[in-house]
């Protein structure tokens, strides 16, 4: 066996698949995870889990895996993280665990987690592991958003004991990982399936509750619950800011995304939601939201979708797996470009005026600035332009809760190790706290936050005795 190269999965074929809503990748069989595993080189020092922000054993359910103990496998994996099928399709593995492989100094490092999203995947077709959940505590946690944090801590303390409650301001549980991702590269009902193990395990969901509208965090400290986690994300869109943001056919990837895969709009008229795109659709913005956005206007009928992104493919943030998924599917990349104003036609969108730029001195980030060249405006006519440039935090929670530190952005300011915010007994985590960030990260809070909450109630509770 050579250990050279990772063993491919099969997906869809790109000249079919844009026209579908089906997930790209076809998974791994049974076979080719275990040759897969077979590369694992077992290292002592195991830095690969270190670099998984759930800490997944990882060696282990790769052994179980080449061994053909598939059960021990998922078994090994939810000791730790509650949402591997979830993980397995849209974590950066390559920015993690697969990050600091040992065997990817000299090859390709382990496929990680594509190994993860198998053996989710072999569970759900044949059963597997069950959460154990110690006997019930006479405490209640609030979890404010039921999205990935959110489900993580929620999780991790239901199995701790304590009675949980979510509060979700959605109609179905999931937040990004429902609203955000699309299915092709998520499907709804894995999400809802990973959900429904946390209800098994004693989890309850309230949809449709707006926490800081209908009730507030003190409020539900008043009710009777002893800590409240606040993982509401951010939900927030950020503008341009240039002329012509308001013309019809102008979308946040927020709305057009949410519309595309909350509300299923790309069955309409079966399902009420409707959703227009025409000949040619502009994404602006070079992250994963982008690509998401580009891919889904394919899908959608659009002959033409072009990433309009101002530095160059360098500097594109999104992941290379999903650059190279636009790239087979035809989407055009237009580089070094930045809209000045959008131009409009009978009140609707009908291009963009752009400007060229060039790369100047790095900025904060590190990659280096783009600059612009004067005299070099042109025009890309467009039908539809998606803005997918970044979120904010969803700032209704934070607004309503009294003596909670704001960052100047708006976000809540907690402890990175614990999640503590500067209110008694109530904790923060996920992009709520660091800003939009990966789906891993947000569980990774939610896992630390949920620690810290099991010692606070264990003190708080000993202090009453």
């Amino acid at each position: 066996m050579s250990r050279q190269k990772q063993t491919p999965m099969r997906q869809q074929n790109p000249q079919i698949r844009i026209h579908n809503f089906d997930e790209v990748p076809l998974g791994y069989s049974e076979e080719e995870a275990m040759i897969e595993a077979e590369r694992c080189l077992q290292c002592p020092t195991a830095p690969c889990v270190q670099g998984c922000p759930v800490s997944v054993d990882i060696p282990r359910f790769i052994e179980h895996i080449k061994n053909r103990r598939f059960s021990e496998a998922i078994a090994t994996i939810k000791e730790t993280n509650s949402l591997p099928a979830v993980c397995g399709r849209v974590c950066p593995q390559e920015s993690q665990c697969q990050g600091v492989c040992t065997l990817g100094i000299r090859f390709e490092p382990v496929a990680i987690g594509k190994l993860e999203r198998f053996c989710a995947d072999w569970e759900a077709q044949h059963g597997g592991a069950t959460h154990q959940v110690l006997p019930t505590k006479e405490q209640h946690v609030a979890v404010i958003g039921a999205g990935p944090s959110g489900l993580t801590a929620a999780g991790d303390l239901r199995k701790k004991g304590y009675q949980v409650t979510m509060f979700e301001l959605f109609h179905v549980a999931g937040g990004v990982l429902m609203y955000g991702i699309p299915e092709f590269r998520l499907p709804k009902e894995i999400v809802q399936r990973e959900i429904s193990a946390l209800k098994a395990m004693g989890v309850k969901i309230e949809l449709n509750k707006v926490v800081g509208q209908l009730y507030t965090v003190d409020d539900l400290m008043s009710q009777g619950y002893d800590a409240v986690f606040i993982g509401t994300g951010a939900g927030l869109p950020r503008f341009l800011g240039i002329p012509g943001e308001n013309l019809n056919g102008v979308y946040t990837a927020n709305e057009f995304l949410t519309r595309t895969n909350l509300m299923r709009a790309f069955l309409f008229p079966e399902y009420d939601t409707p959703i227009k795109v025409g000949k040619r659709v502009i994404t602006v913005g070079g992250g994963n939201v982008a690509m998401d956005s580009a891919r889904t206007a394919l899908r959608l009928g659009a002959e033409e979708s072009i990433i309009v992104y101002r530095r160059s493919e360098q500097e594109l943030p999104a992941r290379a797996e999903e650059v190279e998924h636009a790239k087979e599917e035809g989407v055009k990349f237009q580089l070094l470009t930045n809209p000045v104003r959008f131009v409009e036609k009978d009140g609707a969108i009908a291009g963009a005026e752009c400007i060229r730029m060039e790369l100047g001195e790095p900025d904060e980030s590190g990659r280096r600035r783009p600059v612009p060249i004067e005299g070099s405006e042109f025009v890309i006519d467009a039908d539809t332009v998606v803005i997918a440039i970044g979120n904010g935090p969803h700032p209704l929670v934070p607004r309503t809760t009294p003596g909670l530190d704001l960052t100047r952005r708006g976000n809540i300011v907690a402890d990175p190790d614990t999640g503590q915010t500067s209110r008694e007994g109530v904790f923060a985590g996920g992009d709520i706290v660091t800003g939009a960030a990966t789906v891993i990260q947000a569980m990774g809070a939610g896992k630390r936050a949920a620690v810290a909450i099991d010692h606070y109630l264990q003190e708080k509770r000993a202090g009453k005795e």
